[in-house]
């Protein structure tokens, strides 16, 4: 099959689809959903959250004092070791602080879903209970 003739099939089969809307067979949007996510899950995903970052701050940077003395003393002994040394740690500082936002950030986002969700929970369950009440004023 020569390329104008392969080019003129797909460009066939791909006049006739349809961009905007989900093929009636399986697959796709439209059928129930099997996704759900309670308060408890996102409460115990950022407790984990919150546990791992408080346990990372403990770890993450105990090495530190040490790892900067030896590094001034084989620098001082004229080893290239020690400037690398040194580089390594501070990359690792930099990506264990990334680490610590990230946890601290994930804790805090699903907390405060957490707590906008209850709070749009009221506000409907108020909303339905007024609209139940007026339709008996009228």
């Amino acid at each position: 099959m020569s390329f104008d003739e392969e080019w003129g099939q797909v460009r066939s089969e791909s006049a006739a689809m349809r961009l905007n809307g989900v093929p009636a067979e399986s697959g796709g949007g439209g059928g129930a959903s099997d996704y759900k996510v309670t308060s408890a899950d996102l409460k115990a995903i950022g407790n984990e959250a919150q546990e791992l970052f408080h346990w990372f701050e403990r770890d993450a940077f105990h090495a530190g004092a040490q790892t900067d003395a030896a590094a001034k003393s084989l620098d001082g002994d004229g080893f290239l070791t020690g400037s690398a040394m040194w580089t390594m740690w501070d990359t690792w500082r930099g990506q264990a602080e990334t680490l610590l936002s990230a946890c601290a950030h994930i804790h805090n986002h699903l907390e405060d879903t957490v707590i906008s969700h209850a709070n749009h929970e009221e506000v409907l369950v108020t909303n339905f209970s007024m609209s139940t009440i007026n339709e008996h004023f009228k």
